[in-house]
């Protein structure tokens, strides 16, 4: 704990060697620490830190937990303060930051282009090619995930799906078609979606639990030689399930044995699909007319391929999002997830986010940071989770009030393609258009 009337920051360094990340600390003395980090053994003189940004606070220690919660998922390291960068990436560390009601004011932030390497040097925290990571990897990592081999954790599953009532499984048949192995023998070789299935099957009243292993050329749950696909087939008539093997089948979602089932005997989907291959399987899904509950990327309601589907009320969030999967080494890995599903969703806990109060009541500021304000196009742009209630017109929303379930308290998407606003000819973060819906006269 600081003490009395001694001055709080937190700050962003970043070392000239390092540019795929930065650091997020706190201190009483910016020049003191600053010097730490360029005087620490056996660091190379080449490389130096520098601030990107520093400011300060009331309670360094609340806003640095308030920044590792929030940005849990671009974390290094649990036990270090290493945080993934982009210049993009950087401007929501320093918003969030600027947003924090112990914020008290900016006292540095970098103008120019973050250092490049020049050359290869010891380093003080392994490289890119140790941790088996190319530039292009950490990019994809932090920008716009894109990774097949994410896999979901059991308690993030059960958490998830045991939000719903119980008689919405009864009698019906579940398709896992983007899962894994399956092995009655040894939880550890099964995957999340297939062994909440299997240890509820009962429970839950399930008809028919099927769930297909693809045979891709990684082997995350050790179930046998890559490239060999299988189905596995629990029912209620049956109490031990079975494997069933077609010739030339990969498992696949969009196989056409794959979807024969998803189109004859599913009933409701859920799974973890390949955010790489989102696109094809949300249309898949979609149009197949089935209830799901998938996993996809948090920022999908920013893509245009994506908003059309909110914007008819084909897909919602659910009520959890997901910042932590395995690897295909079992190691924990983040990237920003979200459960997606076309199951009404009762009493959303997220509804309490959204501010929904008049336009005028809606601050200009907090702590320096724009809440309200208007685009170079003359359309109301409006953050943390401020709704203006008695606005008429088309206003802009980050995609927190989408997933908080602001289209189910009378609003509605305007526009089938994200919006991008300009502020004095600067480009902002994408939006969505959503605006009031007008009440029918009776």
């Amino acid at each position: 704990m600081a003490k009395e009337n001694t001055k709080q920051y937190i700050y962003i360094v970043q070392s000239s060697q390092e540019t795929w990340c930065c650091k997020i600390g706190k201190t009483n003395d910016l020049e003191r620490r600053l010097k730490e980090y360029n005087t620490t053994t056996g660091k190379s003189k080449s490389n130096i830190s520098e601030y990107l940004f520093a400011c300060e606070v009331k309670n360094m220690a609340q806003v640095e937990n308030d920044i590792k919660e929030k940005f849990s998922y671009l974390r290094e390291d649990k036990k270090r303060e290493i945080y993934l960068f982009t210049s993009d990436i950087l401007k929501m560390y320093v918003e969030f930051i600027k947003s924090h009601p112990l914020f008290i004011e900016e006292i540095f932030i970098k103008k120019d282009e973050p250092i490049i390497k020049e050359k290869t040097v010891p380093r003080e925290t392994p490289s890119l090619k140790a941790r088996k990571l190319s530039p292009k990897d950490v990019m994809q990592k932090a920008q716009n995930i894109d990774n097949d081999e994410f896999y979901t954790q059991y308690e993030d599953v059960e958490k998830e799906l045991s939000m719903y009532d119980k008689s919405i499984w009864k009698d019906k048949c579940v398709f896992c078609n983007c899962d894994d192995a399956v092995n009655e023998k040894d939880d550890t070789k099964t995957s999340a979606f297939a062994l909440y299935f299997i240890r509820n099957f009962k429970e839950l009243g399930l008809k028919k639990l099927i769930c297909t292993h693809y045979g891709s050329k990684v082997d995350l749950f050790n179930a046998g030689s890559k490239g060999y696909a299988y189905f596995y087939i629990l029912t209620k008539d049956k109490p031990k399930g079975e494997y069933k093997h077609y010739p030339h089948y990969d498992g696949s979602f969009d196989h056409p044995i794959s979807i024969r089932i998803l189109k004859e005997e599913a009933d409701i989907v859920c799974t973890n699909p390949p955010f790489s291959r989102a696109r094809d399987y949300w249309k898949l899904i979609i149009e197949s007319g089935k209830q799901f509950l998938i996993i996809s990327n948090l920022s999908n309601i920013l893509n245009t391929a994506y908003i059309p589907y909110f914007k008819e009320s084909k897909v919602w969030a659910g009520y959890d999002e997901i910042h932590w999967f395995l690897d295909p080494k079992k190691r924990l890995t983040r990237a920003p997830g979200c459960w997606y599903t076309n199951i009404p969703i009762n009493d959303r806990p997220k509804y309490k986010h959204l501010k929904i109060i008049p336009l005028k009541d809606i601050p200009e500021k907090i702590n320096k940071r724009t809440i309200k304000q208007y685009d170079d196009n003359g359309i109301l742009l409006v953050n943390n989770c401020y709704i203006p209630k008695d606005y008429e017109k088309p206003f802009a929303v980050s995609n927190t009030p989408i997933l908080s379930g602001l289209l189910e308290k009378g609003y509605k998407i305007v526009q089938e393609k994200r919006y991008t606003p300009y502020i004095n000819g600067k480009e902002k973060f994408a939006r969505v258009l959503v605006q009031k819906i007008e009440k029918k006269q009776i």
